[in-house]
């Protein structure tokens, strides 16, 4: 039952940051997860997660996520602290 509780809270906080799925979708996924995961066989389990690793790059790889842009040298940090004008 723990599991269970623990897999709909993760579930729901993953469901939060994918879009085309609710909170409440995710808290089932969630709650399901350790009931599938019980039933596989440690093969499937390389398969799943393999799986996964390659849909996350194809992913990332279409969105054109794989590097963030660099600042340039002569820009300040964002958070920096005005200075006062040179006289």
């Amino acid at each position: 039952m723990l599991g269970k509780i623990i897999g709909a809270v993760a579930g729901g906080k993953i469901a939060k940051q994918t879009s085309g799925i609710g909170g409440t979708t995710g808290a089932m996924l969630g709650a399901a997860a350790p009931f599938v995961l019980s039933r596989l066989t440690i093969p499937g389990m390389v398969a799943l997660g393999v799986g996964g690793y390659v849909v996350n790059k194809m992913l990332k790889k279409t969105k054109g996520d794989e590097e963030l842009p660099q600042p340039e040298n002569d820009t300040a940090p964002v958070a920096s602290v005005p200075q006062p004008a040179a006289a």
